[in-house]
């Protein structure tokens, strides 16, 4: 099985999956908290620390995914300034492929485990420029 170390291997191990696959995007914008003392203002600076925010989603059908590129210019036409990109997958059942009904509860779940601070640990995690992230 592939290693995904970067956006291109994920699209590759998702066509490898035995059944379809659907993607769940929640896209986060970091900022600084107003009661923030000094070094948070540093550490934030250097890339570390911040809270986040979900500020939108979408779900794309795997044949719909070309590179990250396009996932970024997509995402402009929205008009929202975003910093990091959460990434889930809903698998198909019986070669059938999800909808986008079939994610709209997974996809509020991942929207609300930002906005309720929770783990994200379990999703995979890029930056702006496609850069693998990863939460401790």
């Amino acid at each position: 099985m592939t290693e995904i170390t970067d956006y291109k291997s994920l699209l590759v191990v998702g066509k490898e999956q035995s059944e379809p696959q659907r993607f769940l995007f929640v896209f986060l914008q970091a900022s600084l908290p107003d009661a923030h003392k000094e070094e948070d203002k540093e550490s934030f600076h250097s890339g570390k620390g911040g809270m986040l925010e979900a500020i939108m989603c979408v779900d794309k059908d795997l044949d719909e995914l070309t590179n990250f590129e396009d996932l970024v210019t997509e995402s402009k036409q929205m008009e929202q300034k975003w910093d990091i990109v959460l990434i889930a997958c809903l698998s198909g059942i019986n070669g059938m492929h999800p909808t986008a009904e079939q994610a709209e509860e997974p996809l509020k779940a991942m929207f609300q485990t930002v906005q309720n601070g929770g783990s994200l640990s379990k999703y995979l995690a890029f930056d702006k420029q496609g850069d693998l992230l990863h939460f401790s």
